[in-house]
């Protein structure tokens, strides 16, 4: 399995830590004060639009879900070196941080134009955890997917409808790394077997925080 993401490494565990390349985290954040960030259907699809302009050209997406007033990100930053050749000349910053800031921040000035609200719309810093080990990957995988029903959003979390979960179903075009993840669970038959029993939050509280 060439391209399983084992990736694991223990790099410094901080709100306030650049994103580092080769990692891979467990990214999230909600709206300021439990406030609302998707209203409507037009605003997720506006919202994965921006995502796959920003983030695709510096970060591997395994995992989404977006929630009425926040979302889950798994993914992983990619090397530099290898990857983002090219691109260093777009930031003097840290490079996948700062386009994850333009992620949001493009995002919060379309809504404050649209509904006619001022100031931000995210928490910050959005939260950024470090996943190191691959029992933790997975359950992290199937709790972001398992989220809108935790939430009491939905009944059955497969139906939700802003949520990688279909996409490993289905075989349309996708920014997220579907054959990926199909190869490290062995094949969609055990992806979907693994997803049958809903997750105790305590297994995976470590990556998680205060969602």
């Amino acid at each position: 399995m060439k391209e399983r993401p084992d990736r694991f490494t223990k790099p410094v565990r901080s709100e306030l830590a650049p994103l580092q390349p080769g990692v891979i985290y467990h990214i999230y954040n909600r709206g300021v004060n439990g406030e609302t960030i998707f209203k409507e259907k037009r605003n997720y699809e506006y919202f994965i639009n921006l995502y796959v302009k920003h983030i695709q050209p510096v970060a591997d997406t395994y995992a989404f879900c977006l929630l009425p007033n926040h979302f889950h990100l798994l993914g992983a930053i990619k090397d530099q070196e290898t990857d983002l050749t090219g691109l260093q000349d777009l930031s003097g910053l840290k490079l996948p941080s700062q386009a994850f800031s333009n992620l949001f921040n493009a995002y919060a000035k379309a809504i404050n134009k649209a509904y006619g609200r001022t100031g931000p719309l995210f928490e910050r810093p959005f939260k950024r955890i470090p996943v190191t080990d691959n029992k933790y990957f997975a359950r992290l995988l199937i709790y972001i997917h398992q989220n809108p029903q935790r939430h009491g959003l939905i009944d059955d979390y497969r139906a939700w409808p802003y949520s990688s979960y279909g996409i490993f179903i289905e075989e349309q075009a996708t920014f997220v790394k579907r054959d990926v993840i199909k190869e490290w669970f062995g094949d969609v038959e055990e992806l979907l077997n693994a997803h049958q029993t809903i997750l105790d939050v305590d297994n995976v509280k470590d990556f998680v925080d205060d969602d």
